[in-house]
């Protein structure tokens, strides 16, 4: 028995050490995915319908099939109002004057931010629900969303690390 199992000390180390060598040829580079992240500030008013388009044309062309658009708003925190954060749209704001929804949808071709058809008068709304909004627009390439299985995108840290996006790799869109 003893024999057997210093034979199978003896071949385990050969086959380790078979391992070792010179590194082979490099291969051909891989291709990399990325999802492409914008910021656009906007401003609602009677005067652009209480929507804001903008043409992916303008920042890098169309969407491939099957990509999808992610949309965060940056919004004080209902708890503590010198707190923000990046929220998901639609976002639901129950305010005095009624429900106030920010929304949006896209083609492969655009994608527009808007306030919903809320059973609200926009004209109503103070400057701080209207003027200057940021907003954050990701475009999730197809690959990476089939390969997310069922991650909660709207946890913005979670969503910018699976898509290796930085603060520094949002490209500010002026309309």
């Amino acid at each position: 028995m003893r024999k057997l199992l210093l034979l199978l000390f003896v071949a385990t180390t050969f086959m380790i050490q078979g391992c070792e060598g010179p590194p082979g040829p490099q291969g051909e580079p891989g291709v990399n995915i990325v999802g492409d992240a914008y910021e656009v500030e906007v401003s609602f008013s009677s005067g652009n319908d209480y929507i804001e388009v903008f043409d992916f044309d303008d920042f890098g062309g169309a969407l491939f099939e099957g990509d999808a658009v992610l949309i965060y708003m940056y919004e004080a925190s209902p708890v503590d109002s010198e707190f923000y954060a990046w929220r998901l749209l639609p976002q639901t704001f129950y305010l005095q004057e009624g429900t106030l929804v920010y929304n949006f949808d896209y083609t492969p071709n655009d994608f527009s931010i808007f306030l919903d058809n809320s059973p609200i008068n926009f004209n109503d709304l103070v400057p701080h629900w209207t003027d200057n909004i940021l907003f954050r627009v990701v475009v999730v390439p197809a690959d990476l969303l089939s390969a997310s299985g069922r991650m909660d995108f709207s946890n913005y840290d979670a969503t910018m690390e699976y898509l290796d996006i930085e603060e520094s790799d949002f490209v500010k869109i002026q309309k």
